[in-house]
């Protein structure tokens, strides 16, 4: 698998482009997921399925709450020097995730929903 950073939800346009140029000196693929494909499971975005999901009809859903990254086939070292760089060039986005073999079948929503029980489990003085 390409090392990918899978995109969701990310509107503010300067936010975007220092996401761009942080993580461009890594040479990532960054993936812009469509509203359209938020029924879709994490390996369909991926390309790392040949089977078609059950729910092979668009998401006309809502957007989500907010923006989040999922990073998919990166090593960890280099995943903890792109944090870092992240960090360091003031690009905030509370939800990431690792693809996992856990939530490789989760759909985006599914994934932003377990990382908003996960931080009020963390911190529930900020629910």
């Amino acid at each position: 698998m390409k090392e990918t950073v899978l995109v969701f939800n990310l509107t503010d346009k300067v936010k975007k482009l220092k996401l761009e140029q942080t993580l461009f000196p890594y040479h990532v693929r960054l993936k812009k997921v469509l509203l359209p494909d938020y029924n879709k499971t994490l390996k369909t975005i991926l390309g790392l399925s040949d089977a078609p999901d059950c729910e092979s009809e668009s998401y006309e859903g809502g957007e989500l709450d907010s923006s989040m990254l999922i990073f998919a086939g990166i090593p960890d070292n280099k995943l903890n020097l792109m944090l870092q760089s992240l960090r360091k060039a003031n690009v905030n986005i509370p939800h990431k995730a690792i693809l996992t073999p856990t939530n490789i079948d989760w759909t985006p929503l599914e994934c932003f929903e377990e990382l908003n029980r996960e931080h009020e489990a963390l911190h529930p003085d900020k629910v």
